[in-house]
């Protein structure tokens, strides 16, 4: 029966007393009695006890790392037009490879940025759909926008009165509760076809910078809707082309060489910017011109343009409201575009000074040993050399 004793005395429901009990009792029994340091593995339970807190964490933790299985819904005018999320994607080594990222006072950003949705579309209108077309494009579009900076062209620049006084108009009327853009290029105002158009690249800047001011008016950066890749575009513009007293079939070689320039960087750098093209004042000779450009442009580029015999019959082409606005020169109630229109900066050339014209024609007549058949002095004949040395 002594052997029993030990059984007896086994005093293991303290320990666990103290554990479920105070905390300060664990450390003395443990201190005390070796035989409960021995037992102290056996204390497990509280480690058991700390599971569930595990698994709530777990469970709360579960939700998160599910997240990312979520799928992000794209926006609509992407998976509208997926050829637009392909351009996106492009956008990025574009901007870097080019070192500019201003498109119309727009910064080019991510398809988030709903001013420069509207940027990549109008390129990507412009190209039929054609990503790799649309990429070229925008390519040389930005780094034409780098080298000339169009927009100091149309804040700061200085173009010559006598140049392109009257040539160049732009006024906004209100459409349905929207800004109605018109650029007005009035050629029959050219007073020196020589002076105007003899210097191609100045002609293009001074173009460049009406331009830019119509772009403006249009307001692009502070758009706040995506437009429809196939919808309705209210950042188009009407252009107007007045050619009365233009003598088309004898045109200058200087005003070819010009227009082409003016074309081909607005086809490059303005797409999908104009809504409708009116040509007034052209000789009904010219019609078969239009007839034959329907025949070899595209069907979305001629209709939208409209040759007119007489310029005041281009308000009829507009709403009531709209007529109101436009000048009575062109079939409106308005005022004149002198009176009321917006032009590019220009500065009046300074007289020149009759003494200075008096030196110029003296330093262009020839010497006599220049004049054909007849010789100078031997002795000026031989310091010629010397001085060209110099």
């Amino acid at each position: 029966m002594s052997d029993q004793k030990p059984v007896d005395s086994v005093p293991e429901p303290k320990p666990v007393e103290a554990v479920e009990g105070d905390k300060p009792e664990v450390p003395v029994t443990a201190a005390e009695t070796p035989e409960a340091a021995k037992d102290e593995p056996a204390i497990s339970a509280p480690a058991k006890q700390e599971e569930p807190a595990k698994d709530t964490t777990a469970s709360n933790a579960e939700p998160e790392a599910a997240k990312p299985e979520e799928k992000v819904e794209k926006p609509s005018y992407l998976t509208k037009t997926p050829a637009l999320g392909q351009f996106f994607d492009r956008l990025p080594a574009v901007l870097t490879s080019i070192g500019h990222d201003e498109m119309w006072g727009v910064q080019l950003k991510d398809s988030a940025d709903v001013p420069t949705v509207n940027v990549l579309i109008k390129f990507l209108r412009a190209n039929e759909g054609n990503v790799q077309a649309a990429e070229e494009q925008l390519r040389k579009a930005l780094q034409w926008r780098k080298d000339v900076n169009p927009l100091a062209l149309a804040e700061s620049g200085k173009y010559s009165a006598s140049k392109y006084a009257g040539l160049g108009y732009l006024t906004t009327y209100e459409k349905d509760g929207r800004p109605l853009v018109f650029t007005w290029n009035i050629y029959g105002a050219v007073k020196d076809v020589n002076a105007t158009f003899a210097d191609s690249d100045e002609f293009v800047k001074w173009r460049a910078a009406l331009m830019e001011l119509a772009v403006q008016e249009l307001k692009m950066k502070d758009a706040t809707e995506v437009i429809e890749y196939d919808g309705e575009d209210p950042y188009q513009m009407v252009q107007v082309h007045d050619y009365l007293n233009v003598k088309f079939l004898r045109m200058d070689p200087s005003v070819r060489t010009a227009t082409k320039k003016v074309i081909d960087v607005f086809a490059t750098a303005y797409p999908e910017l104009l809504s409708e093209k009116f040509f007034v004042n052209v000789p009904a000779i010219m019609g078969w011109m239009f007839t034959a450009m329907k025949l070899i442009l595209s069907r979305n580029t001629t209709r939208k343009f409209h040759p007119i015999t007489n310029g005041a019959n281009l308000a009829r082409e507009f709403p009531a409201s709209v007529l109101e606005q436009i000048p009575k020169t062109y079939g409106g109630k308005g005022p004149e575009l002198k009176d009321s229109a917006r032009i590019v900066p220009l500065v009046e050339d300074k007289p020149e000074d009759k003494n200075d014209k008096q030196e110029d024609k003296k330093a262009e007549e020839p010497s006599p040993a220049e004049l054909p058949g007849q010789e100078g002095p031997k002795q000026a004949t031989q310091e010629e050399p010397k001085e060209s040395a110099q």
